[in-house]
């Protein structure tokens, strides 16, 4: 299998910088005109794969909006990962998870091993028992040709207390964390398979990003505040590989298709002006 990072490049490529949050929170069902149940999430979940599943590169289902309904929201997540498959789309499954030992290795199997049903392209993963510990996802997302995205400057309030902490080095905790991962990398091209979550309202971070030599997921963007024409500020000069993230910009256009296609087209758009405005 191609590594992840190969793929992702091919898919931004051929569909465009963008990634859409597929959040189904209890709010965006009741504007669907959808209940609040499996059955609002299984229909809410049936219109983003028709209406958008061949169009977008990459899909970020959020696991806590499936988990919440118990095993058969669990059951829609797993349908949901196979279809946005299907439909030649990359799955970034958004879990944020982060443990030790055997309990990581279990995590890595349930998402990165294919003969999972959870099985998807890529995962969001935390670092804060130390980028070391998750070695597990890593050795997986090689062996399976799957991507691992580790949160490094996000946008929540409560972030910088932690990540721009200053090491006995002189590092923030977030440049750590960075450099961690870009040694993962080691130069693959056209793109390395190990990325790094930052925040499109975190502004101009200070945080060097040039060596990093994966993707950089960018959440945080449109309904949340972030703005397209500002990636260059937050992220340098060097925009290789951005992935742009939108969740309600987009969802709240629905349940109409058309809508939601035009939703998503518009804010491709703005994610390429902003890549490649100088």
């Amino acid at each position: 299998m191609e590594s992840f990072g190969t793929r992702l490049h091919a898919a931004l490529a051929e569909r465009g910088p963008l990634c859409v949050g597929i959040d189904p929170h209890t709010a965006l069902l009741e504007a669907w005109g959808l209940p609040r149940d499996v059955d609002g999430l299984t229909r809410f979940c049936r219109v983003v794969v028709d209406a958008l599943g061949a169009r977008v590169a990459i899909f970020k289902p959020q696991s806590a909006f499936f988990e919440r309904y118990g095993s058969r929201g669990i059951a829609v997540l797993e349908s949901t990962i196979r279809q946005l498959r299907d439909c030649g789309a990359l799955v970034l499954l958004d879990v944020k998870r982060g443990d030790i030992g055997s309990t990581m290795v279990a995590y890595a199997a349930a998402y990165l091993d294919p003969s999972s049903p959870l099985y998807a392209d890529a995962i969001t993963v935390s670092p804060f028992l130390g980028v070391g510990a998750l070695a597990p996802a890593f050795d997986a997302a090689a062996a399976h040709g799957g991507g691992v995205f580790t949160l490094a400057l996000t946008s929540n309030p409560e972030g910088p207390e932690v990540q721009r902490a200053t090491r006995p080095d002189g590092r923030t905790v977030a440049q750590a964390v960075i450099d961690e991962i870009s040694q993962l990398n080691g130069g693959a091209q056209p793109l390395g398979s190990y990325g790094v979550v930052v925040g499109g309202t975190v502004g101009d971070t200070g945080h060097d990003l040039s060596r990093l030599g994966g993707p950089v997921l960018v959440p945080g963007l449109g309904a949340q505040g972030g703005d397209p024409a500002r990636l260059r500020a937050v992220l340098g000069a060097d925009l290789a590989g951005v992935v742009p993230s939108y969740s309600r910009e987009v969802l709240s256009a629905g349940p109409d298709p058309a809508a939601l296609r035009a939703a998503a087209d518009r804010v491709l758009a703005a994610c390429r002006a902003g890549l490649t405005h100088r």
